[in-house]
């Protein structure tokens, strides 16, 4: 369930800060718009990924739905955050089948949870021969704990929609940047999205998985930061992170606040790149796709830029999206940051797998 790939299925992104929905047209390869829409949702309605207030979540979709005039049912949804583990595992070669039947033994000692209490999904991502000449093969391997799959598809059907897939953050990143951008097989390429509670982060080399790790922090550690160091309402923090002028707030005042933050997540990203070459003995990440809505913070791009010493480059979910001319193109441009993940899940399919 976790990695299949539907005919024009909804993409819906269940955010902290916000809920996107987009339906993707597929002719040969080729994608074109046909719905986008996102709307806000207010700081406590859905908390470090935890539905405080499904009422008004449900009432929120409904009403996104109903005014992109969307008539299809069937939904594809991501989750992410400390609830999702996925490791790249090597195993004995063996078929599919084989795979499936011994996954669940196979997985306990990579799953930190009772294995009686995920879901889980393996995708076989090449095999090799090992130092001794044994076959062997990788495996990217998924779980999900039950009960945070049950908190967000329970609300997908309360909205009236139907979940057929049950994503990960960073494979629909993954998704959106192999539709958008050409792989090459000799570049280690990380995936950043930063969002309002979690920076999702996934490294691919030569465009196949190679390492993800999801971190807790994210655009709300500006808006609280602000918040408390300036003695600021909630509404004024946000409009001071986003450059907006707020009365009494310049940015003399401002800028360290922000820098200090940004340092806190860098130094995260830094740590995450640290273990994937650990693991990995890969040494360099040849570039930096950078998105979500938090990505457009003063400087950030640049500060990563210069901390990391890797070239960081904005990611555009429509990049090679056809967009017809009866969409906003500023709206969409202003959009595109963080519409990421849910462009990923908008190139699903129910034949993927």
């Amino acid at each position: 369930m976790l990695f299949r790939r539907a005919s024009e299925l909804i993409g819906l992104d269940i955010g902290s800060s916000s809920i996107k929905v987009v339906q993707l047209k597929e002719i040969e390869g080729n994608y074109t718009l046909t719905r986008f829409g996102m709307v806000s949702l207010a700081p406590e309605m859905i908390v470090d990924g935890t539905i405080m207030d499904s009422v008004r979540c449900v009432e929120i979709l409904q009403n996104l739905i109903k005014d992109q005039s969307i008539t299809s049912k069937d939904a594809v949804i991501s989750l992410s955050g400390h609830s999702v583990i996925v490791k790249k595992v090597v195993l004995p070669q063996m078929t599919e089948d084989e795979l499936a039947e011994s996954i669940r033994w196979e997985a306990e000692q990579y799953i930190p949870f009772d294995i009686n209490d995920v879901n889980m999904d393996f995708q076989i991502l090449n095999t090799f021969a090992d130092a001794e000449g044994k076959s062997q093969m990788n495996v990217l391997l998924a779980a999900v704990k039950k009960d945070k799959m049950t908190e967000y598809t329970s609300l997908v059907i309360e909205a009236g929609l139907k979940p057929v897939i049950v994503d990960i953050d960073a494979f629909a990143l993954e998704n959106m940047y192999c539709i958008n951008y050409d792989v090459r097989e000799d570049e280690t390429i990380a995936l950043i999205n930063v969002g309002a509670s979690l920076t999702n982060i996934n490294i691919l080399q030569g465009g196949t998985f190679a390492f993800t790790r999801d971190v807790s922090i994210g655009g709300n550690k500006y808006t609280e930061t602000i918040q408390k160091d300036l003695g600021l309402s909630y509404d004024d923090a946000e409009k001071a992170k986003k450059g907006e002028n707020v009365e009494g707030v310049d940015s003399f005042t401002l800028d360290p606040v922000i820098e200090n933050v940004s340092n806190e997540i860098v130094s995260e990203i830094t740590r995450s790149f640290g273990y994937f070459k650990t693991a990995s003995g890969n040494e360099k990440i040849d570039k930096i796709m950078l998105g979500g809505g938090a990505s457009k913070t003063k400087n950030f791009g640049n500060y990563l830029q210069e901390r990391l010493e890797t070239p960081v480059e904005m990611l555009n979910p429509f990049r090679k999206v056809q967009i017809p001319p009866e969409f906003d193109s500023t709206y969409i441009n202003n959009a595109a940051s963080m519409a990421a993940v849910v462009v990923g899940l908008g190139t699903r399919r129910l034949s993927d797998k």
